[in-house]
């Protein structure tokens, strides 16, 4: 009896903090609920609970970081949570909504898309001390699941023809697989200078009018934005290092 005392005492203490954990099981919670609704075939539900997630998802680690309630066991419980919200939930989507028909084509696609995302997971928990707070690297899988979310609802909005939304879903599922597991650098908006916080709020503002107009159109093109804003970047990026490059030879000559 002393023995097992003794082990009880020496037990590793877990800190859990009760409302970002409670944020981050919200989160959870309208994956699963994605899940479900995607079986069922209720796929403007299932959208709807994805992108309710990346709500939760958002909130946890900012109310964590405002109170000081931040833990290594909300991290690691975050990251299972994102796994299934915006990794198993958005593939399930997927491929019941437009990818059954081809077959074990569309199930290793959207495997490949659960997987990718435990692979972004991963490596951002293990580089998380080493990169920038203002940035990603690589694109986060929240906004890779808002992307599949938003196409959902507006697709469904606009009418578009199943025959286009096949190849065009496999095609989508493939590229943001890629975009999450690759270099490209991502804004995270998490850190707004002093300066800046009356000009970022009044964007803020301007944007969130904009998705009110008509939020079916208007979170899939800001969606759509932020996907392609890695990329461009880079390219933007290597053509001014190119023409860097060029300069300097121009003047060694």
């Amino acid at each position: 009896m002393k023995e097992k005392g003794h082990q009880q005492q020496n037990a590793p203490h877990v800190t859990v903090c009760l409302l970002p954990n409670l944020l981050t099981t919200m989160s959870l919670f309208s994956g699963f609920y994605s899940i479900i609704a995607s079986i069922n075939g209720d796929f403007f539900h299932a959208a709807v609970a994805i992108i309710i997630a990346a709500v939760f998802d958002g909130l946890d680690g900012r109310v964590a970081r405002m109170t000081g309630t931040t833990s290594k066991f909300g991290m690691e419980y975050d990251s299972l949570c994102d796994l299934v919200s915006f990794g198993v939930a958005p593939a399930v989507l997927t491929y019941l909504w437009m990818m059954q028909s081809y077959g074990r084509y569309g199930w290793l696609a959207a495997f490949l898309y659960v997987a990718t995302t435990a692979l972004r997971l991963a490596r951002f928990n293990s580089q998380i001390d080493e990169t920038p707070k203002n940035i990603f690297v690589g694109l986060p899988c929240p906004a890779a699941a808002g992307l599949i979310a938003t196409s959902v609802l507006f697709c469904r909005f606009v009418g578009v023809d199943r025959d286009y939304l096949d190849i065009g879903t496999l095609l989508m599922v493939y590229a943001l697989s890629y975009l999450m597991v690759s270099t490209h650098h991502y804004s995270s908006f998490k850190q707004v200078s002093k300066a800046k916080t009356f000009q970022f709020m009044v964007f803020m503002v301007l944007i969130l009018i904009v998705i009110a107009t008509e939020p079916q159109v208007t979170l899939f093109l800001v969606g759509v934005l932020y996907v392609l804003s890695g990329p461009l970047v880079g390219v933007y990026r290597m053509i001014v290092k190119d023409k860097k490059v060029v300069e300097e030879h121009e003047k060694t000559v």
